[in-house]
C-alpha cells in the first residue's frame, strides 16, 4: 500500500496539486492575489519535473516566483479581468447624459454612507451632502465611476 502512495508523492505532482488548489481558491476570494501563488507553485512543479532540487530550493523558488509575478503582473491582469484599465478610462465620457437629469431614491441616502437611486430603469449607488428619504426625486449633479452625485429638489 505504501509503495503505491509513494509513486504519487513526487515533488512535481505535489507542487502541481498545490498550485491547482490555490487557483481554485482564487475563484472563491476576491483580490487576484492567491492566483500568483498558484502560478509560483506551478513554476516549482515544472522545475522539479526536469531537475532534482531540495526542499529549501523549492521553497525559495516558490516564494520568488510568486512574489515576482504578483508584483509584475497583478495590476495588468486585474485591469484585464475588471474589463478596463483605469489609466485609459475617460471619466468625463457621457457625463452630459447624467448631469441635470432626475432620478428617484429607492434606498434612503445618508451622507458618507450613500444610498440608491433609480435612473433610466437601473439602480445606481448614490451620494448626497444631506439625507434624502426614499421615494424623493433628486437631480444628478455629477458622476464618480458608478456612483451618482445627487441633490434634493
Amino acid at each position: 500500500m505504501w509503495d503505491s502512495i509513494k509513486d504519487y508523492l513526487k515533488p512535481e505532482l505535489i507542487w502541481f496539486l498545490v498550485g491547482l488548489a490555490l487557483l481554485v481558491m482564487e475563484f472563491m476570494t476576491p483580490g487576484l492575489v492567491i492566483f500568483f501563488f498558484g502560478v509560483g507553485a506551478w513554476v516549482v512543479a515544472a522545475i522539479c519535473l526536469f531537475t532534482d532540487i531540495g526542499i529549501n530550493a523549492q521553497l525559495g523558488i516558490f516564494i520568488a516566483a510568486s512574489v515576482l509575478s504578483l508584483l509584475l503582473l497583478r495590476k495588468w491582469l486585474k485591469g484585464i479581468f475588471m474589463g478596463h484599465i483605469v489609466s485609459r478610462q475617460n471619466t468625463s465620457e457621457n457625463l452630459e447624459d447624467f448631469v441635470g437629469q432626475r432620478a428617484t431614491v429607492v434606498e434612503k441616502i445618508v451622507p458618507k454612507a450613500g444610498g440608491k437611486v433609480e435612473f433610466h430603469g437601473t439602480n445606481w449607488e448614490a451620494q448626497a451632502d444631506s439625507e434624502i428619504a426614499e421615494g424623493a426625486v433628486v437631480e444628478i449633479t455629477g458622476k464618480d465611476n458608478i456612483t451618482l452625485k445627487v441633490k434634493a429638489l
